[in-house]
């Protein structure tokens, strides 16, 4: 009997024995043991203030239960898991010896003294200080909050890739995204496909398929389509809703607080609209800045109510959302269509144009340096020919936006074609610069080119915005 016993204890005790003198040595300590032989494979069971250590990690949990020849330990109760400065916690998980892994599929969370990592199911590899979690993850960091269905974090690196529905949540910003990769060290970002960047406090969202983000350098880029649409309400309240869309979208963050939009640029907002290749919108002081770069053929153009404005830089000046003061420098003119007679354009060109707003719309438009102008004159509401004008400079002045007074100044010089005349021959009265631009943005020019979500979350802005 007592020889029976002692083949028992052999062949219970060795193979731990044997493979305690591996590197990979599973050591695993508690209040009691048991050991069993199941389907002829050694098995020990730990209960009560269970300790395991394989190197530099250690595993305390209420129970264990050791795989001796799989060199696997399944983990019960209280588990925590402890290296250099991580802390892994979970209610049950196991642990394979060999590849020295972590798992937990019954809710898991991660902190290493900076970010903490939550998800139901998880992965921790001691050997490479990674962690890979799915299903409902949770990182928070600094103020910030992602969340995401799958994320891998690398300690020593402090890197991070995210993918499927990740959110991120700061104290300005929220930011939607299909994937991303973040860099804690640098403070750099760079987020993948269905982007988009909402910020509440300034109703502004900017949506595309790739942005780029440097934290420390306060800018940010996105690519892909990008569309910033920024919510204002009127006087009479209103909602009054700025659309700019380009190929490049670049964003300062620092006391400038620009945004500058590159190629294929459209903006629309109300009455005011345009086409150009580059844009900067200060969107602290509400500016918008047209520019014609050295290699663009054509100048930016600008719309506002019947007028079409172009010239090399349009400089467009907001105060209460409300327009206020246009500046149009270089080649700088403007065609405005009659209401009434599409065929009849009042035409003004000079060096610089400026237009002055009031409540009511455009009350005064000085124009300086070599000007040249056509104007349609109407008597009781019927054509009554042209006035054809040169000066130096021009003052123009409007009642309820129709032209109440013309002033020129400097070697004036008038031409009166009368209706006769011109009737019919409308196209052969024109400035040198005069042009038709027929892709005026609207706002269903916006909206039609994008996703219902996209639509959906334009709503959720607005609403906003109220």
């Amino acid at each position: 009997m007592i020889r029976r016993k002692l083949i028992i204890f052999y062949f219970l005790v060795f193979p731990f024995i044997s493979y305690a003198q591996a590197d990979n040595v599973i050591k695993v300590i508690g209040d009691s043991l048991v050991g069993k032989v199941i389907n002829g494979e050694s098995i020990r069971e730990v209960h009560g203030n269970v300790v395991l250590t394989q190197g530099k990690v250690r595993i305390t949990c209420l129970k264990a239960v050791q795989y001796l020849a799989k060199n696997e330990v399944e983990l019960l109760g209280k588990v925590i898991v402890v290296q250099d400065s991580i802390v892994i916690k979970t209610s049950s998980g196991y642990y394979y010896g060999d590849s020295k892994t972590a798992y937990s599929n019954s809710g898991v969370s991660l902190f290493d003294g900076h970010i903490k990592l939550e998800s139901r199911n998880g992965f921790y590899y001691t050997n490479e200080k990674k962690a890979y979690f799915f299903d409902s993850v949770i990182l928070k960091d600094k103020g910030s909050t992602l969340r995401t269905e799958r994320l891998h974090y690398f300690n020593d690196d402090d890197k991070l890739i995210a993918s499927g529905n990740v959110k991120v949540v700061d104290s300005t910003s929220t930011v939607y995204s299909d994937s991303l990769i973040h860099n804690r060290k640098d403070q750099i970002s760079f987020a993948f496909k269905n982007v988009k960047v909402f910020d509440p406090k300034n109703k502004l969202a900017i949506f595309g398929n790739n942005l780029e983000n440097y934290q420390s350098e306060k800018y940010s880029k996105m690519i892909g389509n990008p569309l910033m649409i920024k919510i204002d309400t009127t006087d009479n309240g209103e909602l009054d809703t700025l659309f700019i869309s380009a190929r490049i979208m670049e964003s300062f963050n620092d006391s400038t607080d620009k945004l500058i939009a590159t190629d294929s640029v459209r903006i629309f907002r109300g009455e005011v609209s345009s086409v150009n290749n580059y844009t900067l919108y200060f969107r602290n002081k509400d500016n918008l800045l047209t520019l014609k770069r050295e290699n663009d053929i054509l100048p930016p153009v600008l719309w506002n109510e019947n007028s079409q404005l172009i010239g090399d830089t349009v400089n467009i000046l907001l105060e209460d959302n409300r327009l206020k003061e246009m500046k149009i420098n270089s080649n700088a003119s403007i065609v405005s269509v009659n209401k009434k007679y599409d065929n009849k354009f009042d035409q003004i060109s000079g060096k610089q144009i400026k237009l002055f707003f009031g409540e009511i719309g455009l009350e005064r438009t000085e124009v300086f340096g070599s000007v040249l102008s056509i104007y349609y004159l109407f008597e009781d509401g019927e054509p009554n020919g042209l006035l054809k004008s040169s000066s130096e400079n021009a003052f123009i002045y409007f009642n309820e936006n129709e032209v109440s007074d013309v002033k020129f100044y400097g070697n004036p010089s008038s031409e009166y074609h009368p209706e006769n005349i011109i009737i019919g021959k409308e196209k052969e009265f024109t400035i040198p610069t005069f042009r038709i631009i027929e892709n005026r943005p609207n706002r269903e020019s916006f909206l039609s080119e994008r996703s219902s979500l996209l639509l959906s979350l334009i709503k959720e802005i607005e609403a906003y915005g109220k």
